[in-house]
């Protein structure tokens, strides 16, 4: 079976005060909107947090999301990729929780995808751009235990490159996250809720 996994145990320090991961999106904090748009898919949803961010936790309640402290989260992505697979024996579904473009629909798409080609590395992305979602098929996954650093699982990603594959997605949907309150103002700016 498919997990969604939700890395949501980034620092955000380039918020310079605030947390991307609270922004509203849509009426509801990133962070929810993401959640309840992976738990659409009536597939099981993991989020990695950080220990000293009360808030991201608050914003999940009521959810049925597996909510997964990442006490050494300041190490880098690795960190949450390792916490968040552990015990995880079938594909993952990698979900960057600052990503406002991505919905259940395209999360629906992805998963359409691994589906149809379930060996396959699928990353969502916008042309011939990769991005997000990941999916790792299970054969995989147990790799993730030896990440390390803040590359996330690019290194696992390079090794394996002929068995990836690339879903594309609308628009831009798959390249966008962001970071800092200039990416917020002109994403908003353009369009974005």
């Amino acid at each position: 079976m498919l997990t969604l996994l939700i890395l949501a145990a980034g620092a955000s320090t380039r918020m310079r005060g605030s947390d991307k991961l609270l922004e509203q999106v849509a009426g509801q904090p990133l962070l929810a909107r993401i959640a309840r748009a992976a738990l659409a898919t009536g597939l099981p949803v993991r989020v990695t947090l950080p220990p000293d961010r009360p808030a991201r936790k608050a914003a999940l309640q009521g959810l049925d999301v597996t909510m997964i402290d990442v006490p050494d989260a300041a190490s880098g992505m690795a960190a949450s990729l390792r916490a968040g697979a552990k015990g995880v024996t079938g594909a993952v579904m990698i979900l960057p929780a600052d990503m406002p473009g991505i919905d259940a629909k395209i999360i629906t798409q992805m998963i359409e995808s691994h589906e149809k080609s379930p060996q396959f590395i699928l990353r969502g992305a916008s042309g011939d751009r990769a991005g997000h979602p990941v999916i790792l098929p299970a054969d995989l996954v147990p790799n993730l235990a030896c990440l390390q650093g803040d590359e996330g699982a690019r290194s696992l990603l390079k090794a394996h490159h002929s068995r990836v594959r690339l879903v594309p997605l609308p628009g831009t949907a798959a390249l966008i996250d962001l970071d800092t309150p200039e990416d917020w103002a002109a994403w908003r700016a353009s369009g974005g809720e």
